[in-house]
């Protein structure tokens, strides 16, 4: 069953700082230091961060573009 949860929290289009870090692959402190310091752009619902799914992934992206254009 935790399965399905996880499948389910990925298919999110916007996700709090856990299941964004998860989707990531970082600590929620890294998370949070990267959303302070405007890294990875997110906003705020109340007082909790928020961040959008399709705008981890165009950050992923530019973040691998980068490290292949580093290593040519």
């Amino acid at each position: 069953m935790a399965g399905v949860a996880f499948l389910v929290s990925e298919s999110r289009e916007v996700m709090n700082v856990r299941q964004a870090s998860q989707y990531l692959g970082i600590s929620p402190d890294t998370l949070y230091r990267y959303i302070t310091e405007g890294e990875i752009p997110a906003f705020k619902l109340g007082n909790r961060w928020k961040l959008r799914k399709t705008i981890l992934d165009r950050w992923m992206e530019r973040k691998m573009s980068q490290a292949t254009a580093r290593r040519r």
